[in-house]
Protein backbone atom coordinates (compact mmCIF):
# COMPACT_ATOMS: atom_id res chain seq x y z
CA UNK A 1 0.00 0.00 0.00
CA UNK A 2 1.44 3.59 -0.52
CA UNK A 3 2.52 5.83 2.04
CA UNK A 4 -0.17 8.84 1.36
CA UNK A 5 -3.09 5.50 1.35
CA UNK A 6 -1.74 4.47 4.67
CA UNK A 7 -1.74 7.75 6.41
CA UNK A 8 -5.53 8.31 4.76
CA UNK A 9 -6.47 4.80 6.12
CA UNK A 10 -5.12 6.05 9.25
CA UNK A 11 -6.69 9.11 9.62
CA UNK A 12 -9.94 7.43 9.65
CA UNK A 13 -8.94 4.79 12.62
CA UNK A 14 -9.53 6.02 16.44
CA UNK A 15 -7.85 4.69 19.94
CA UNK A 16 -9.30 5.44 23.36
CA UNK A 17 -7.12 4.25 26.25
CA UNK A 18 -7.34 3.56 29.81
CA UNK A 19 -5.04 5.29 32.27
CA UNK A 20 -1.29 5.76 31.03
CA UNK A 21 1.60 5.74 33.59
CA UNK A 22 5.00 6.34 32.79
CA UNK A 23 7.59 8.69 32.47
CA UNK A 24 7.08 12.59 31.41
CA UNK A 25 3.63 12.75 32.38
CA UNK A 26 2.35 15.71 33.53
CA UNK A 27 2.54 16.02 37.28
CA UNK A 28 -1.08 17.02 37.60
CA UNK A 29 -1.92 13.41 36.47
CA UNK A 30 -2.47 10.95 39.81
CA UNK A 31 0.66 9.31 39.43
CA UNK A 32 2.95 12.10 39.40
CA UNK A 33 1.53 13.74 41.47
CA UNK A 34 1.33 11.19 44.07
CA UNK A 35 4.94 10.28 43.50
CA UNK A 36 6.27 14.20 44.00
CA UNK A 37 4.12 14.66 46.88
CA UNK A 38 5.74 11.30 48.71
CA UNK A 39 9.20 12.73 47.37
CA UNK A 40 8.51 16.08 49.39
CA UNK A 41 6.89 14.86 52.66
CA UNK A 42 3.69 16.47 51.54
CA UNK A 43 0.01 14.71 51.39
CA UNK A 44 -1.03 12.59 48.63
CA UNK A 45 -4.41 13.89 48.17
CA UNK A 46 -7.30 10.79 46.91
CA UNK A 47 -11.03 12.38 46.32
CA UNK A 48 -13.44 10.43 48.11
CA UNK A 49 -12.81 7.17 49.65
CA UNK A 50 -10.08 6.68 47.03
CA UNK A 51 -11.76 2.97 45.50
CA UNK A 52 -12.58 4.67 42.41
CA UNK A 53 -11.14 2.01 39.67
CA UNK A 54 -8.59 2.42 36.81
CA UNK A 55 -7.21 0.08 34.54
CA UNK A 56 -3.23 1.17 34.29
CA UNK A 57 -1.90 1.35 31.29
CA UNK A 58 2.42 1.52 30.53
CA UNK A 59 3.30 4.51 28.24
CA UNK A 60 5.22 1.89 26.04
CA UNK A 61 2.38 -0.49 26.04
CA UNK A 62 0.08 2.22 24.90
CA UNK A 63 2.46 3.41 21.66
CA UNK A 64 3.20 -0.27 20.74
CA UNK A 65 -0.99 -0.02 20.41
CA UNK A 66 -0.53 2.62 18.47
CA UNK A 67 2.19 1.07 16.56
CA UNK A 68 -0.05 -1.78 15.31
CA UNK A 69 -3.12 0.32 14.90
CA UNK A 70 -1.37 2.61 12.49
CA UNK A 71 0.02 -0.93 10.35
CA UNK A 72 -2.80 -3.56 11.16
CA UNK A 73 -6.39 -1.04 11.13
CA UNK A 74 -9.27 -1.30 9.83
CA UNK A 75 -10.25 2.14 8.49
CA UNK A 76 -13.65 3.23 10.30
CA UNK A 77 -12.56 1.24 13.61
CA UNK A 78 -12.41 1.85 17.34
CA UNK A 79 -9.63 0.45 18.71
CA UNK A 80 -9.59 0.69 22.72
CA UNK A 81 -6.38 0.00 24.50
CA UNK A 82 -6.46 -1.24 27.71
CA UNK A 83 -4.39 -3.67 30.21
CA UNK A 84 -6.31 -4.80 32.37
CA UNK A 85 -4.23 -4.16 35.26
CA UNK A 86 -7.26 -2.70 37.28
CA UNK A 87 -6.56 -1.08 40.69
CA UNK A 88 -8.39 1.00 42.81
CA UNK A 89 -6.69 4.70 43.66
CA UNK A 90 -6.06 4.20 47.19
CA UNK A 91 -4.20 0.41 46.40
CA UNK A 92 -1.66 2.64 43.61
CA UNK A 93 -1.14 5.43 46.17
CA UNK A 94 -0.39 3.16 48.65
CA UNK A 95 1.99 1.16 46.20
CA UNK A 96 4.21 4.25 45.38
CA UNK A 97 4.35 5.05 49.36
CA UNK A 98 5.26 1.53 49.64
CA UNK A 99 7.79 1.63 46.80
CA UNK A 100 9.39 5.26 48.37
CA UNK A 101 9.48 3.83 52.03
CA UNK A 102 6.95 6.54 53.05
CA UNK A 103 4.56 6.47 55.57
CA UNK A 104 0.69 5.69 54.25
CA UNK A 105 0.16 8.61 56.71
CA UNK A 106 0.65 10.61 53.86
CA UNK A 107 -2.73 10.11 52.46
CA UNK A 108 -5.71 12.25 52.51
CA UNK A 109 -8.89 11.55 51.51
CA UNK A 110 -10.51 14.82 50.21
CA UNK A 111 -13.88 15.82 49.34
CA UNK A 112 -14.57 14.49 45.94
CA UNK A 113 -15.25 15.82 42.53
CA UNK A 114 -18.95 16.40 41.27
CA UNK A 115 -19.51 13.62 38.70
CA UNK A 116 -15.77 11.48 39.36
CA UNK A 117 -16.95 8.02 37.65
CA UNK A 118 -16.51 5.25 39.73
CA UNK A 119 -14.66 3.04 37.36
CA UNK A 120 -13.08 3.33 34.21
CA UNK A 121 -12.76 0.39 31.52
CA UNK A 122 -12.63 0.00 27.68
CA UNK A 123 -13.06 -3.77 26.06
CA UNK A 124 -9.64 -4.41 24.20
CA UNK A 125 -10.83 -7.53 22.18
CA UNK A 126 -10.49 -5.82 18.90
CA UNK A 127 -7.35 -4.64 19.35
CA UNK A 128 -6.08 -8.14 20.95
CA UNK A 129 -7.39 -9.15 17.76
CA UNK A 130 -4.64 -7.51 15.84
CA UNK A 131 -1.89 -9.69 18.17
CA UNK A 132 -1.38 -6.61 20.88
CA UNK A 133 -1.07 -7.94 24.83
CA UNK A 134 0.30 -5.78 27.09
CA UNK A 135 3.74 -6.21 28.10
CA UNK A 136 3.93 -4.55 31.66
CA UNK A 137 1.87 -5.53 34.17
CA UNK A 138 0.69 -3.19 36.73
CA UNK A 139 3.54 -3.90 39.55
CA UNK A 140 6.40 -3.32 37.33
CA UNK A 141 5.03 -0.58 35.26
CA UNK A 142 4.08 1.37 38.98
CA UNK A 143 7.76 0.63 40.39
CA UNK A 144 9.97 1.71 36.73
CA UNK A 145 7.26 5.07 36.43
CA UNK A 146 8.10 5.73 40.38
CA UNK A 147 11.60 4.89 39.63
CA UNK A 148 11.74 7.62 36.85
CA UNK A 149 10.13 10.48 39.57
CA UNK A 150 13.09 9.41 41.73
CA UNK A 151 15.47 9.76 39.04
CA UNK A 152 14.28 12.59 36.87
CA UNK A 153 13.72 15.78 39.70
CA UNK A 154 15.34 17.88 37.32
CA UNK A 155 11.63 17.50 34.72
CA UNK A 156 9.14 17.63 37.98
CA UNK A 157 10.61 19.99 40.26
CA UNK A 158 10.17 22.93 38.13
CA UNK A 159 7.07 22.28 37.00
CA UNK A 160 5.35 22.15 40.46
CA UNK A 161 7.14 25.82 41.33
CA UNK A 162 5.38 27.27 37.98
CA UNK A 163 2.51 29.44 38.99
CA UNK A 164 -0.10 27.61 36.72
CA UNK A 165 0.56 24.88 38.59
CA UNK A 166 0.02 26.05 42.04
CA UNK A 167 -2.83 28.17 40.98
CA UNK A 168 -4.23 24.64 39.37
CA UNK A 169 -2.86 23.11 42.30
CA UNK A 170 -4.93 25.58 44.88
CA UNK A 171 -8.00 25.35 42.91
CA UNK A 172 -8.27 21.36 43.05
CA UNK A 173 -6.71 20.73 46.59
CA UNK A 174 -6.26 23.86 48.41
CA UNK A 175 -9.62 23.97 50.54
CA UNK A 176 -9.88 19.95 50.22
CA UNK A 177 -6.77 19.28 51.92
CA UNK A 178 -7.70 21.93 54.63
CA UNK A 179 -10.85 19.74 55.47
CA UNK A 180 -9.51 16.46 55.01
CA UNK A 181 -9.75 12.89 56.67
CA UNK A 182 -6.77 11.22 57.17
CA UNK A 183 -6.02 7.81 56.51
CA UNK A 184 -6.68 5.12 58.83
CA UNK A 185 -5.88 1.64 57.28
Amino acid sequence: MPRLSRDVRFARIITRSANNIGPRQFIEKFVPLCVASALRDQPLPLYGDGLQVRDWLHVGDHCRALDLVFESGESGQVYNVGAGNYAENLHVAEGILDILGKPRSLIRFVEDRAGHDRRYSVDSSRLRALGWAPKSGFAAALERTVQWYVENPWWWEPLMQRPEFKSYYEQQYGRRLAQSLPYTS
